[in-house]
C-alpha cells in the first residue's frame, strides 16, 4: 500500500481567465502554472506518487508541463470538477493509498512547510484542509445596490488546497454524492458525514483564476530569483588529426586533441559549468567516457542535456563566459563563429555568450604546446 498519493487537478477550461489556452497550462516564468504545482508536490518526500487529472484534449499542453518529471500517468476528468476529482480518485484504487493530498492546477506555489503540516495532520484526522482567517469586514449587498451587515467574520475562513483525506473514505463520499453542486472536497466529506479539520494555510499558496492573480503570481517569482554561478573547467591532450574541435567549430590545426568525445574542451568546461549552476554534478557522471555510446559524440549533445537540465530545474541561462588557454591554434579568427554556435545550441542571443583566449606565456602544459585548456562561468537565474 503506498502511502500518499497527490492528485491534482487539471480538467477545467479557466473561462473566467478569458484565453483560449487554459490557465493552468499558461506560462509563468520559466513554466507553466500546472508544472510550478507539479515541481512542488512532486519533490516532497512525503508525497510517493503524483498523478494529474487533465481534460482530452489537452494532452499535448500536459506533456510540455510534465516533461521529465517521475509521474503516475494521467487520467481524463469528467463534465465538472467534481467528476473529475471522483475519476482521479477511482484511477487511484488499484494503487490502494492510505492517504491523498487533492490539489487545483491552478495554485503554483503549495510549499514544503504547507504540505508537512497537511501530512503530519492526516496521522491524526481522516479530512484536512488549509485555510485561512478573512481580515476584512464582511458585508451583504442587494441587486438595488443596498450595502448591509454581514456574517462574524471569525467564523469564517478561506480554504485552500491540497486538501488531505483518508483515500477510501473520500473515494466512498464522492461515490455516494456524485452530482452535488459543492466547490471543494471538503464540502463532499462533510455531506457524507466525514470529519473536516483545518491546519493554517498559507497566503503565498493563491490561485491564479484572473490576470491579477497571475501579476501577482508573477511578482511573487520575482521576488524569490535566485543567480547562480557555475564554474568548468577541462583539459584535451593534443594527438594525431588535422584539426581541433573548439566550442563546436572546427579550427584547421597541425594536431588533434584526444578525448572520448570529439574533445571539444570549450563545450566540455561550458556543459560543467551549467551542471554546477544547478548542483547537478559533472559531465562524467551524466556522460561516463566508459560509455562507448559516446564515443566520438559531437559535445553540442552534452551541452543540450545539461542546458534542459537547467531548464527542468527552474533556471534561466543569462550568460556564459568562456575562456580557451592554448600557444595554437589562434582562436582570435574563429571566435565570432564560436559565439554564434553556442548561442545556436542553446538558443541564446549572441550578447549572451563570451568567448575569449588567452596563452600562458610558454609556461606549463599549454605553454609547452601539449593540449589545449578551458575555463567556463554560467550565470544561471533559478526560480525557487
Amino acid at each position: 500500500m503506498s502511502k500518499t498519493i497527490a492528485l491534482v487537478v487539471a480538467a477545467g477550461r479557466g473561462s473566467r481567465f478569458g484565453q483560449s489556452t487554459p490557465k493552468q497550462y499558461m506560462q509563468l516564468g520559466p513554466f507553466s502554472l500546472l508544472r510550478h504545482s507539479l515541481i512542488r508536490l512532486s519533490a516532497h518526500p512525503g508525497i510517493e506518487a503524483l498523478r494529474v487529472v487533465i481534460h482530452p484534449d489537452d494532452r499535448d499542453h500536459y506533456e510540455a508541463a510534465a516533461a521529465g518529471l517521475d509521474l503516475l500517468p494521467p487520467v481524463h476528468g469528467g463534465a465538472s470538477r467534481q467528476e473529475s476529482v471522483r475519476l482521479g480518485l477511482e484511477s487511484l484504487l488499484e494503487l490502494q493509498p492510505k492517504q491523498v493530498l487533492i490539489h487545483d492546477g491552478a495554485r503554483p506555489f503549495p510549499s514544503k512547510e504547507l504540505l508537512d503540516r497537511l501530512l503530519a495532520a492526516l496521522e491524526k484526522h481522516p479530512a484536512v484542509v488549509p485555510a485561512l482567517p478573512i481580515v476584512d469586514t464582511l458585508k451583504r449587498r442587494d441587486s438595488g445596490g443596498g450595502l448591509y451587515s454581514g456574517p462574524d467574520r471569525a467564523e469564517l475562513l478561506r480554504v485552500q488546497t491540497p486538501q488531505g483525506f483518508h483515500f477510501r473514505e473520500v473515494l466512498a463520499a464522492h461515490r455516494a454524492h456524485p452530482s452535488d453542486e459543492v466547490t471543494d472536497d471538503a464540502a463532499v466529506a462533510e455531506k457524507a458525514g466525514l470529519p473536516v479539520t483545518w491546519i493554517s494555510g498559507d497566503e503565498d499558496n493563491f490561485k491564479v483564476t484572473t490576470f491579477d492573480d497571475l501579476s501577482r503570481a508573477e511578482s511573487y517569482l520575482a521576488a524569490r530569483k535566485q543567480i547562480r554561478t557555475g564554474f568548468g573547467y577541462d583539459v584535451h591532450a593534443f594527438g594525431p588529426g588535422e584539426f581541433v574541435t573548439l566550442c563546436g567549430v572546427a579550427i584547421p590545426h597541425d594536431q588533434g586533441l584526444r578525448g572520448h568525445s570529439d574533445a571539444d574542451a570549450g563545450l566540455h568546461a561550458l556543459t560543467d559549468a551549467l551542471l554546477a549552476s544547478i548542483a547537478a554534478g559533472d559531465i562524467g557522471q551524466h556522460f561516463p567516457p566508459s560509455d562507448p555510446k559516446w564515443r566520438g559524440a559531437d559535445s553540442s549533445i552534452f551541452l543540450k542535456q545539461a542546458a534542459e537540465l537547467v531548464k527542468q530545474a527552474g533556471g534561466t541561462i543569462e550568460h556564459l563566459d568562456v575562456t580557451l588557454i592554448c600557444e595554437q591554434p589562434k582562436i582570435g579568427p574563429y571566435r565570432d563563429a564560436m559565439r554564434a554556435r553556442v548561442a545556436e545550441i542553446l538558443q541564446l542571443s549572441l550578447g549572451q555568450v563570451s568567448i575569449k583566449a588567452t596563452t600562458t606565456e610558454g609556461l606549463g602544459f599549454t605553454g609547452r604546446g601539449e593540449g589545449i585548456a578551458a575555463q567556463a562561468l554560467a550565470t544561471v537565474s533559478l526560480t525557487t
